[in-house]
């Protein structure tokens, strides 16, 4: 059902990092997809300083029951220290989609 699935929102250095990460992830049915979105600038607070820097978003789709093992899996992969990581519950979607992510996981 809808409420099962999350979009996972993160943020990676370089594209390569992102594109080995999403791999990883679904290969391992953690994720049924992850979509990479290059050239993102993020401007934020780190260490007291106000940082700006490129880049790579990658939105996941996966689904509740999977979270714990994705984000302790993706955290394995990440290379920062404090990795973007958020999850949003899915209200309501196609229902198709939504059924193949579900079958896509785990």
């Amino acid at each position: 059902m809808a409420e099962e699935v999350l979009t996972v929102f993160t943020t990676w250095p370089d594209i390569e990092t992102a594109r080995t990460a999403a791999r990883t992830l679904v290969e391992e049915r953690l994720a049924a997809c992850g979509n990479i979105v290059p050239g993102v600038e993020s401007v934020y607070r780190w260490e007291g300083k106000v940082e700006t820097g490129a880049e790579v978003l990658v939105i996941f789709k996966t689904v509740l029951a999977t979270y714990p093992a994705f984000e302790t899996r993706l955290r394995a992969l990440h290379p920062y220290q404090v990795p973007e990581v958020l999850a949003l519950r899915i209200a309501a979607g196609l229902p198709a989609y939504l059924r193949w992510v579900e079958e896509s996981c785990g």
